[in-house]
């Protein structure tokens, strides 16, 4: 392998057939970890996000994947890094123009799937606050601000579910102040 500066690693978007996104990610692990290909492979990634399900009055929570049929994977895009990518079982291509002219995510597409960790949100709520549900499964539910953590990118809110106060974690911009 040719030396490459692991800064070059770029987050691309592999398709998969559908089903298949947890055992690309496993197997991809497992040959990074297996060749020592680290620099050139570095994340491997199924977004995923929680859902709450209430069923017979149970809570039920499960993980969804948030685009199925795709991998994130941060990687510096080499011949050799191309192949190993492209013939993994359950692969069927690259995102981009082409299947062998991949495209990385732009910072802006990064920033909007939560990849990149030196983006710094903009966050004008603070605890105690009312706030809204902008996106995911509870959408326009209305709840106060228990903790934000910048850290992690999360926020706790104790959202009104049927009577009660229930705390859920959510994206810092998955709410807006009210």
């Amino acid at each position: 392998m040719t030396d490459h500066n692991p800064e070059e690693a770029k987050w691309y978007v592999v398709h998969t057939y559908s089903g298949y996104e947890n055992k690309v990610k496993v197997t991809l692990e497992q040959l990074v970890e297996n060749r020592g290909i680290h620099d050139y492979i570095q994340e491997v990634s199924v977004p995923v996000e929680e859902q709450v399900e209430i069923k017979d009055g149970k809570k039920k929570v499960t993980q969804k994947k948030i685009y199925p049929g795709y991998v994130l994977v941060k990687m510096v895009l080499t011949d050799e890094i191309w192949y190993i990518v492209r013939n993994t079982r359950g692969v069927t291509g690259f995102v981009g123009p082409t299947s062998s002219k991949p495209t990385p995510l732009t910072e802006e597409e990064l920033m909007i799937m939560g990849l990149e960790s030196n983006w710094e949100p903009v966050v004008d709520y603070g605890i105690g606050d009312s706030v809204k549900v902008i996106n995911g499964p509870l959408e326009s539910f209305i709840g106060t601000v228990e903790e934000i953590n910048m850290e992690k990118k999360k926020v706790r809110v104790l959202v009104s579910m049927f009577g009660r106060e229930t705390p859920v974690e959510l994206e810092l911009t998955q709410i807006l102040r009210i």
